[in-house]
Order: C-alpha cells, then sequence, then structure tokens
C-alpha cells in the first residue's frame, strides 16, 4: 500500500569507501554490510523535498533534508539503505517522518544555494557544509556499476523506535545522473554517528532528482 509521495529534487551523492567491519557494529544485526569492490560505502546526499504527503495528513511545505547512510542486505529482502541520520529543516515533517517511517529524523537549520548546501541541527552534533559543481551529464547509471551500487536502492531498513528491524520499499525511475566534484567538504555527521573521519568523497554524482512512492513500513 501506497503511504506517501514526495519529489526529492537537486542531489548531491557524496561517497566514501569504509571497511565493512568498521561499518557492521552500527547497523542491525540482522542486516549485512553490501560490499562493493571489496569495501563497504557510505554516503551523504543533500537535496530539497518537494511536494511531500502522507496518506491522511495535509500537504508539506517544501525543504531541505540530509541523509547520511550506508548500504546494506537482508538474506530474505534483500539489498537496500541504512540511515544512520536524516536531518530536515522541518519540525513537523520530523516528527510525522518518526512516527511514520520510523526512521532516525533530526531537525536541523538548512540552506543552499548555487553549487552549495549547508546544514546545523538544532540540537547536538550534526554539521556539513559542502561547495560543488556539475559535470556533464551521463543519463542513467550503467547496469552493474558502482554508480547503480550506490544509488539505485528501493528498499530502506530502520530501528529508530526501538531493537525491531523495520524495512519499507520505494517506488521511483531509475536517477538521470551528472558527475560532481565537491571541492569543499567540512561535517561531523561521522562523529555524530561513532565513525571515524572521513576524509576526501572517493565519488560523487549529482541529480537533478526523482519523484517517489513509499510503500507501508513493517517489522522484518
Amino acid at each position: 500500500m501506497i503511504v506517501g509521495y514526495q519529489d526529492w529534487r537537486d542531489l548531491l551523492f557524496i561517497h566514501w569507501r569504509v571497511p565493512a567491519a568498521e561499518i557492521a557494529p552500527l547497523v542491525h544485526p540482522r542486516l549485512s554490510v553490501d560490499e562493493r569492490d571489496g569495501t563497504g560505502w557510505v554516503s551523504m546526499t543533500p537535496f530539497t523535498l518537494r511536494n511531500g504527503r502522507l496518506r491522511g495528513l495535509p500537504p508539506l511545505p517544501d525543504f531541505h533534508e540530509l541523509n547520511f547512510r550506508t548500504y546494506v542486505t537482508h538474506p530474505r529482502h534483500g539489498p537496500g539503505i541504512w540511515f544512520f541520520s536524516l536531518d530536515a529543516a522541518n519540525g513537523l515533517a520530523v516528527a510525522a517522518a518518526r512516527l511514520s517511517v520510523r526512521l532516525p529524523y533530526f531537525p536541523a537549520r538548512m540552506e543552499r544555494g548555487e553549487g552549495w548546501y549547508r546544514s546545523e541541527r538544532t540540537m547536538g552534533r550534526g554539521r556539513f557544509e559542502a561547495r560543488f559543481s556539475i559535470g556533464p551529464g551521463r543519463g542513467r547509471a550503467a547496469p552493474g556499476s558502482l554508480e547503480a551500487f550506490l544509488v539505485e536502492r528501493y528498499r530502506l531498513y530502520s530501528r529508530a523506535l526501538g531493537p525491531v528491524l523495520w524495512h519499507g520499499p520505494v517506488r521511483h525511475e531509475p536517477w538521470s545522473l551528472a558527475d560532481a566534484d565537491v571541492a569543499e567538504l567540512n561535517e561531523d555527521l561521522s562523529a555524530a554517528a561513532g565513525m571515524r573521519p572521513l576524509g576526501r568523497p572517493h565519488s560523487c554524482q549529482w541529480s537533478p532528482g526523482v519523484s517517489v512512492a513509499f510503500e507501508h513500513f513493517r517489522p522484518v
């Protein structure tokens, strides 16, 4: 059952290689770190959420969001995304997301402009600032490529409200990507999640975005 819709626009994908052994203690024990090229990966993705609406609730105003995630797989339900955190510049959206899709959202002050994003949580550690440029468009990620591994994920996992593992499918068209170069990056989201400093990214892309439909989250 579809329970919500959103448009994700103007996304910057920033990826780092991190050994799977360092990621594993930070994800649910029923999940395995999904490796590519002999390593785990983590990503930070700032974007603007537009036209957000949950079934039975009024539409949400547009706002900026930033997620910090890794790539996992479950023996029954398959590959997906595990979120360390999701920051959003809308307190109502944060509360609704925690209650409805059971994901670890945090309220933040966020702004963006041409070639930059900035975010800072309203409480506690959680700062991010990036300056970047967009290169040539590349279209959809080639099947089997690293880019496809990192961006073409259609299931979310969470345990935001306790130890039970939850999962929920998402539906959208494949991403249209362009090359991106991050010239400056300062963040402590990794430290807030219990991870070592990440350093310079290993891969970056930009996308104009997709329209997304969410299915109901259920316990695994």
